[in-house]
């Protein structure tokens, strides 16, 4: 079991609909996250793999790696011409370069990624109260998203798949995982 973001008899707050966090706990949530996800990426040794695919990428689920797909801003989705088309998993991540190892924050299915983010969307309220948080503790991110086009265009398939890599990827800010990471910029964003 992971420990609370808010230790008992700590000076975070939440006022106003603000969310108050010194810069060393923010530091420790990302760091905790992102030590299972590196752990997960490159097994218990944490040591990186050849650049072609190694024995390890057979072992992550569907042989994705998240942290290797090409980045794209998140506003994607208004260029004139969609990079991405179809079916797809979607992944958010933090490269921020005081982070230890890159953070996926988010995953989700589509079949239509170059429309996924044009109307509403839960991680998008999350991801704007983590960076105005960020932003207040005086931290950096750079958030993308990315995208693998090669998911099943049926449905049921893409969810299974998806429930596979939020288990093992374990993102913060996907439902669930919330309990696990003790997320407090999910409970700000609903």
């Amino acid at each position: 079991m992971q420990p609370d973001l808010f230790p008992t008899g700590d000076d975070s707050r939440l006022t106003g609909g603000h969310l108050h966090l010194r810069r060393d706990q923010l530091q420790h949530w990302q760091a905790r996250v992102a030590s299972h996800q590196k752990a997960a990426r490159f097994g218990e040794s944490g040591q990186q793999g050849e650049l072609f695919a190694t024995a390890q990428d057979c072992l992550l689920p569907y042989g994705i790696d998240p942290f290797r797909l090409l980045p794209q801003p998140l506003s994607f989705w208004r260029w004139p011409e969609p990079a991405n088309q179809g079916a797809a998993h979607y992944f958010v991540i933090d490269d921020a370069s005081h982070l230890p190892h890159p953070l996926l924050l988010y995953l989700g299915e589509t079949g239509e990624a170059a429309r996924r983010w044009k109307g509403g969307h839960d991680c998008k309220a999350y991801l704007a109260s983590y960076l105005q948080t960020l932003r207040t503790v005086e931290l950096a991110a750079a958030v993308s998203v990315r995208f693998w086009c090669d998911a099943p265009s049926r449905q049921t398939a893409r969810r299974a798949q998806e429930t596979r890599l939020i288990h093992y990827w374990q993102p913060p800010f996907n439902r669930e995982m919330q309990g696990r990471w003790r997320t407090p910029f999910t409970a700000l964003a609903e």
